[in-house]
Parts: structure tokens; sequence; C-alpha cells
């Protein structure tokens, strides 16, 4: 649908779609007490910010905005499969909802005064190549002082399937060297980049390269950030596990949409259903995995 097509159909005084970079339709949604905006393609998350806050959500100034492509920060759907395929090398990593245009079915204004958004992708929405099962998912998006998004994936195959996903949410944070993340010490995690099992002692703080996967992780993470005296809370709803990753240097340079030096700025914090973790449906079956995002300051 375009931009007017959208407006004509969903738009009201807190939910206006416009255009976005490339011609991308971007919805905002808006209201006394928070802002965010999501874009058509990939149902993706580009901004979130309660009311007179700096932004919550981080989104690379070198991302690409194309229709096979994803968007680059924000919040990605990963689905239905996390990282790379385990039998397809090149198919697109992290699954094709990311870069598939997902359909807007309603929009509106809550009664306790927030706004919401609801897009949903079926194979009719996706390359035939990745038509493997019939499947329906949704994404609701709602936004006030806290933002909370839901992805749900109802199995209309008449076999069971298995899938992965994450909610691969990028933080806008002061300087990566200010903050540190709470809520996964005592846990164990596996650090992809060697495929090592480690205990987390302490807080996690970012030096370097980090991509730390955590199995058996339920609870709510904090990023606190001396920087701009605020904590981002991370809570989450049938997820069991979290990823925790900053590219830092050496990869940000090698990555075309992601600046050089933008690791500074960033941190992400996810979501997941991976690994053990990953989810089985048998038919008509449903599994929603929620992350819910708020924000504390001094």
């Amino acid at each position: 649908m375009t931009v007017e097509e959208l407006n004509a159909a969903f738009g009201c005084e807190n939910v206006n779609f416009e255009e976005g970079p490339n011609g991308m339709p971007v919805a905002r949604l808006d209201n006394e007490y928070g802002a965010a905006a999501i874009a058509t393609h990939g149902a993706h998350v580009l901004n979130f910010a309660p009311a007179g806050c700096e932004p919550v959500i981080w989104l690379s100034e070198y991302s690409w905005y194309e229709a096979d492509k994803p968007i680059r920060g924000g919040i990605p759907v990963c689905w239905p499969w996390f990282g790379g395929h385990p039998q397809n090398p090149d198919w697109p990593a992290h699954g094709f909802a990311r870069i598939s245009e997902w359909n807007v079915i309603a929009a509106g204004q809550m009664e306790n005064g927030k706004t919401f958004i609801e897009f949903e992708l079926t194979p009719d929405d996706i390359a035939e190549e990745f038509r493997t099962f019939d499947f329906k998912l949704t994404l609701k998006a709602v936004a006030g002082s806290e933002l909370r998004v839901e992805l749900t994936c109802e199995n209309t195959s008449e076999f069971p399937i298995e899938f992965s996903t994450a909610l691969h949410s990028y933080f806008n944070i002061s300087e990566i060297s200010k903050i540190k993340i709470s809520g996964l010490s005592g846990k164990e995690y596996i650090d992809t980049l060697d495929n090592s099992r480690h205990i987390q002692s302490d807080d996690i703080t970012v030096n370097a390269e980090t991509d730390l996967f955590f199995p058996e992780t339920a609870d709510l993470c904090t990023i606190s950030d001396t920087g701009w005296n605020r904590k981002i809370i991370i809570s989450k709803e049938g997820s069991n596990s979290t990823v925790v990753w900053n590219p830092w240097s050496d990869k940000a340079a090698r990555m075309p949409d992601f600046g050089d030096r933008e690791y500074h700025g960033m941190v992400c914090v996810e979501t997941t259903n991976a690994e053990a973790d990953s989810i089985s449906l048998n038919p008509e079956e449903i599994h929603t995995v929620t992350t819910i995002i708020s924000l504390e300051t001094n």
C-alpha cells in the first residue's frame, strides 16, 4: 500500500504514515507519553523515545533502505532462523522476516493513551523459495512511556514446525565505555566468537568485539549509562535466551552499512528463542515472544 492508502485506511490523530528513506513507508506513533517509528519493511522499529527523552533505540546513519536488504539498527525481526540458515548458507542471515514487506492490519489509540500498530506476514508475502511451511506472523508495537513489541507466530501448516527468532534490539547509549549491563550475573554463556563456555561473574562491560549467547535466561536486563545518567530496562515474555552484541572496531570497519566508529554509541541486548530455546509448534498452535523497553532517568 502507498503512504496515501495507509493513511486513508489506518491513519488517525496519533498514527501517521509518511515516506521514509528511499520512499519506504514509515508509521509514526505519537502521544503524550512517547513516540515511535516503524517501517513496513520488516515491520522494523526504527525509533522509540519517551516524551522529553533522548532516543532509546539506535539506528545506523549508514543503513541500507532497500527492498532486499535489512535495516541496520532499530529492532530487526529475526525469523524463522537466527544467524545463518543451517542447511542453506546462501539464504539471508537471520531469516526472511526482516527483509519482507509486511501488511498493516490495525492501528490506533488505546484507552490508556498509548498508541499501537499491528502488522501481518504470511507465505503470500515472501519469496517462493522460502515457502517451506504455512504460517501467520503478526507484530504488534505499543508505544507510550515504554515500548512493547509482540511477535506472534501461528502454525497454519498441517504438520509441526520449528523456528528460532529474535527481537534484535539495538540500544542508543552515550558511549560504550560508560555502560554496564546487569541481569545476567551468574548465568552460563557461550562466547560465539570462539564457541567457548563461561559463567558471567558480574555485570557486563564491553571493551572488545562481543557476541555472547546466554541460554536459560528469562529475567530482565538493565543497561546503566553513566554518560546520560539513565537506565534502559529490557524485560521480556516468551523468551528463555538472551544475546549481547557489539561489533567493535575491526568488524564495524568491514560492515558496509555500519559506520567505522558507530560501535561507540550502541549495544544490542536481544530477546531471543534460539538453540535449545527454539520453538516447536503443532498445527494451529501459537507462540508469542515479547520485549518491553522502558527508561529510568536520574
